[in-house]
């Protein structure tokens, strides 16, 4: 009998943090839940990041994740907006670690191909694919769905990452 892993996906923003949990059984995925972590955009910086964190931190301790993924952001229009974004997902990656959680990075290329076969998918064929996978989701945001697709991803992958692990 295959062992269960629970894991948490994250698709970072500073306004709207999508997160997802979901358990893998062998090759079976289960949904388990998913929302929103939403920032106060009146709040200093200081305090929006505290918001992320804090959130991370009660999805932890409310779903115990034994694997944390998140998506690599990749901007390259505002400089100001990536630097912000950037920062809400060096918290986002880092709030896993202080409760001794290692955190896989998957490219939005690499999520949507595991998920719906093509790298250059688009959001609605992501969010049609984790319906597909993931039935008992219901109606689900967005950053939901792609935090939900950052899972699946992990849950593909974890054999793989584990054998680079040993083999560095």
């Amino acid at each position: 009998m295959s062992s269960v892993i629970r894991i948490l996906g994250i698709d970072p923003g500073l306004q709207k943090t999508g997160w997802g949990v979901i358990e893998r059984s062998g090759s079976s995925l289960k949904f388990i839940s998913s929302g929103l972590i939403r920032t106060n955009t009146e709040l200093m910086m200081s305090e929006r990041l505290a918001t992320l964190y804090n959130g991370v931190i009660s999805v932890i301790d409310e779903y115990f994740p034994v694997d944390v993924a998140i998506e690599e952001t990749f901007v390259n229009k505002n400089p100001a907006s990536a630097l912000k974004l950037g920062q809400a997902r060096g918290v986002l990656l880092m709030t896993p670690a202080t409760k001794g959680l290692s955190v896989g990075e998957y490219s939005a290329n690499k999520i949507k191909k595991s998920v719906v076969g093509s790298g250059h998918a688009s959001k609605e064929q992501v969010s049609m694919m984790i319906k597909m996978l993931l039935p008992d989701c219901g109606t689900i945001s967005e950053d939901e769905s792609d935090a939900l697709a950052v899972a699946i991803t992990h849950a593909h992958y974890i054999g793989v990452n584990a054998a680079l692990k040993v083999r560095r």
